[in-house]
């Protein structure tokens, strides 16, 4: 069976044809999707990258770089996403127990400096930099973090500020160089909550993400197991009847829904995402063949969400739609089919593949299954922000499946606040229009949507919060602005009230 003929047949097997798809826009005229467009009909889909910071892969792109370079470097990441209708970043804060923020518990990262526990010089805090400038070009940002990883082969020495040396009865080290928490402790669960609690308490982020390092892949240990057993037998003389694997597993889902629940509990609107390795065991589904997630990194991945330990589910499905041990489209299907409380599902996809056509087509398709099979809420993680950098591909997802801005789908599980009708001001003069407007207040205000009737069809683009004014023409393609609508769009992805002007 052809590649095309395949994703044909699974596209309008899932009911993809449902689905409007965006079509190129090479010329930029006006799209026939706005032609009957109201105001709750915006795009809404989930686009995000992952920027690493771990071993320097993505930013900053070397350690002990100057502050400015490494501010220049970060604003040329957010503008690639921004200029690509992204909506979203996910930004490594904690590669290996230290940290690219002011924390109160660990030292600052050695992926800065060079030297794990030195500031910036001149002081800066990346993390709140990072927070700024994304929010100023309307995206949000997500705090990724590593809960287990203490060291990294390529993290420099193990210095005395490192969290091996400050709480060695916590932590092993593995035969790849790798230094790890020992998941199953309570002194190391209590400390992982603690030290996430207190970023999500001091900084405004808008969501916090973990990745599927939860016990080591086998590789890391040369295929030995885990270096647990005088914990798993201390464990057992108290009495304890779990099985090792059941032991290990019921560690991480205490944390996992622990630390769910503390976050919901300080700050309801900060989203958890969760992204495993893409396959929960070999043969579910039946096709599937690959590494047990469940027996080899104790991850019961399916279970959190069943339970909706999560906000957000992003699987890393890094194989391509044909590969048929390894399917695309089965793999994605089949994790929809155990979203029991309905949580979002924006599966991980390797981007970094779109290096050539073959790959563009590739990960295009991929999004457009997302879209047929995931309708009420399509979003994806590119893994990672590198891909942008391929000039072709840039040009197909600004011109092509991403060309036009996106809202977030909206959470119905969380508590969400209404926002006011903006106040607007219009000044028509001979060529164009000034259109300003207020949020007030502008309490959790976070974008601005506004839509442009030319003739009969409607336009939309939305804005930062800081964006309060705008000049368009008063006629596009002969056609002439008949009427305004402005929308306030808050943290939550709530729409107000549209501020309507009709124009003659």
């Amino acid at each position: 069976m052809s590649r095309v003929i395949f994703l044909l047949i699974t596209l309008i097997t899932l009911g993809a044809c449902q689905s409007t798809p965006l079509k190129p826009d090479i010329e930029k005229k006006p799209n026939p999707l706005f032609a009957t467009i109201h105001t709750d009909e915006a795009v809404r889909e989930f686009r995000a990258a992952w920027v690493a910071t771990v071993a320097n892969i993505n930013w900053p792109q070397e350690r002990g770089l100057p502050v400015d370079e490494q501010k220049r470097q970060a604003i040329k990441i957010l503008d690639q996403l921004q200029k690509n209708n992204f909506n979203v970043v996910i930004f490594q804060v904690r590669p290996q127990a230290d940290a690219l923020y002011q924390s109160t518990t660990e030292p600052w990262s050695y992926y800065l400096s060079g030297e794990q526990g030195k500031a910036p010089d001149p002081f800066y805090d990346p993390l709140q930099f990072w927070i700024e400038q994304a929010h100023k070009r309307g995206l949000k940002l997500h705090a990724w973090f590593n809960p287990y990883r203490v060291h990294h082969p390529v993290g420099g020495v193990v210095s005395e500020q490192s969290m091996s040396k400050q709480m060695p009865d916590d932590v092993v080290q593995l035969k790849n160089g790798m230094h790890w928490f020992i998941p199953t402790n309570q002194s190391v669960i209590n400390y992982s909550i603690a030290t996430l609690m207190d970023l999500v308490k001091h900084y405004d982020i808008d969501g916090l993400h973990y990745d599927d390092y939860f016990y080591p892949y086998p590789s890391y240990n040369e295929g030995e197991d885990f270096p647990d057993h005088s914990q798993y037998l201390a464990y057992q003389k108290q009495g304890g009847k779990l099985s090792k694997g059941d032991w290990r597993r019921d560690a991480v889902n205490q944390f996992t829904q622990t630390l769910y629940e503390e976050v919901k509990k300080l700050k309801p609107h900060v989203q958890v995402g969760i992204s495993p390795f893409g396959i929960y065991r070999p043969k579910q589904p039946a096709s599937i063949r690959g590494l047990d997630q469940y027996e080899k990194l104790y991850a019961d991945a399916k279970l959190w969400l069943n339970k909706g330990w999560l906000d957000y589910f992003t699987p890393q499905l890094y194989w391509s739609i044909n590969q048929y041990s390894q399917s695309y489209p089965v793999l994605l299907a089949w994790w929809q089919s155990q979203n029991s409380k309905q949580r979002h599902l924006w599966p991980g996809i390797n981007a970094l593949v779109a290096n050539d056509e073959t790959g563009v087509d590739e990960v295009v398709n991929q999004i457009m299954i997302n879209r047929g099979m995931l309708s009420e809420s399509p979003g994806a993680v590119f893994w990672n922000v590198k891909s942008l950098e391929y000039f072709d591909f840039a040009q197909v997802l600004a011109k092509g499946v991403f060309q036009h801005q996106a809202l977030l789908p909206k959470s119905s599980w969380l508590p969400s606040r209404d926002v006011e009708v903006p106040e607007v001001s219009v000044k028509q003069y001979a060529q164009t229009t000034k259109i300003s407007w207020q949020h007030t207040p502008a309490d959790h205000v976070f974008k601005t949507l506004i839509y442009l009737k030319y003739g009969d069809d409607w336009q939309y683009k939305i804005y930062p919060l800081q964006v309060r004014t705008l000049t368009v023409k008063n006629a596009q393609n002969e056609h002439p602005l008949t009427g305004i609508r402005i929308i306030a769009v808050s943290r939550d992805e709530v729409l107000s009230e549209p501020a309507e002007i009709l124009l003659k």
